[in-house]
């Protein structure tokens, strides 16, 4: 007697063990978060997305009642900060505020550690921005014309800053390059705000810039906007013309900025995290500074931002191939 029931009360453990076992992913997810989280961030700061970056790390701080830091890994196109975040624990602790520079066009020109498609997973989307054709407030260019005609004029010998090789500034270049039949020199930077001091200064000729990192100086005086890379006009430079308003189609360039997460994380956690980035796009102040800075909103899911990118990547992976960009 005495042995059966201290069989039964075996089994009844080892029943329970076996039922923690399996609950114990569900119990994790639940909990989350129960510590502080961390932003990775490829630029520097003061750049579009760590301006960004920032913003939602205060909101997620406020929904999530937890800490979240963000974190500074520039360089290499952003693809720094990805990689971190690549082989960081699959527990949601560390997020990415990403670009399609390192999640769409870095894996076509650098080599990598990490796959951006399988490596590190989607979250959401936090905005579309486009970009801006931008010189010093001193530049000897006034129009789009001037430039196109001193790109001709002196092959190579202007300059174009960017975030990176790589990056959407850079492909834009490229892009912008290939469209007016000419060419100027790229000069990559950790970042833009660093780009913009030797703009200001006239030691780079130009920028293919995000409005969201410029928008700043341009309204200062510091940089002077000659066209918008978009299709129509932003609202928030509603006097500045398009590319194809000056007379250059082919070139158009929007950096959408998005959330991820490390590959393999709980898919309730990425959930958790999707909810909370769209509650937040629609809180009234978060919304204001998107608008304030170009940007486009459209709440959307993890799986269509994950779609997104894949339709990214297949999209740079062309334009590189054509233009036989390599790293340097």
């Amino acid at each position: 007697m005495i042995k059966s029931i201290a069989f039964q009360r075996g089994l009844l453990c080892s029943g329970m063990a076996i039922a923690l076992a399996f609950a114990a992913p569900s119990l994790a997810a639940d909990s989350y978060p129960s510590k502080p989280i961390r932003i990775l961030v490829g630029a520097s700061a003061g750049g579009g997305t760590d301006i960004l970056a920032r913003m939602f790390a205060d909101k997620f701080s406020q929904a999530l009642k937890q800490s979240v830091i963000v974190e500074n890994r520039p360089g290499a196109s952003q693809t720094i900060a990805a990689d971190n975040t690549a082989r960081a624990p699959k527990d949601g602790y560390t997020l990415l505020a990403a670009t399609n520079t390192n999640q769409a066009i870095a894996p076509h020109i650098l080599k990598l550690s990490y796959d951006p498609l399988k490596d590190i997973n989607a979250v959401g989307l936090i905005a579309k921005v486009p970009h801006v054709l931008v010189v010093g407030k001193d530049s000897p260019y006034k129009s789009v014309k001037d430039v196109i005609e001193a790109m001709k004029a002196n092959p190579g010998q202007l300059t174009y800053g960017s975030s990176g090789i790589g990056s959407t500034q850079h492909i834009a270049g490229v892009a912008f390059g290939l469209a007016v039949g000419a060419e100027a020199t790229h000069v990559p930077y950790k970042g833009s705000s660093q780009a913009h001091i030797d703009i200001i200064s006239g030691e780079v000729s130009m920028m293919f810039d995000t409005s969201s990192s410029s928008m700043a100086q341009i309204r200062s005086g510091g940089l002077r906007a000659l066209a918008v890379l978009s299709p129509k006009r932003s609202a928030q430079l509603p006097d500045v013309p398009t590319l194809a308003e000056s007379g250059v189609s082919g070139a158009d360039m929007y950096t959408w900025y998005g959330m991820f997460v490390t590959g393999g994380t709980d898919p309730k956690t990425v959930e958790l995290l999707n909810k909370t980035l769209n509650q937040t796009l629609e809180l009234p102040d978060v919304r204001e500074r998107l608008l304030g800075l170009g940007g486009e909103i459209t709440p959307i899911s993890a799986a269509e931002m994950a779609e997104m990118n894949r339709e990214e990547f297949e999209r740079f992976g062309k334009l590189i191939k054509k233009a036989n960009l390599k790293a340097n």
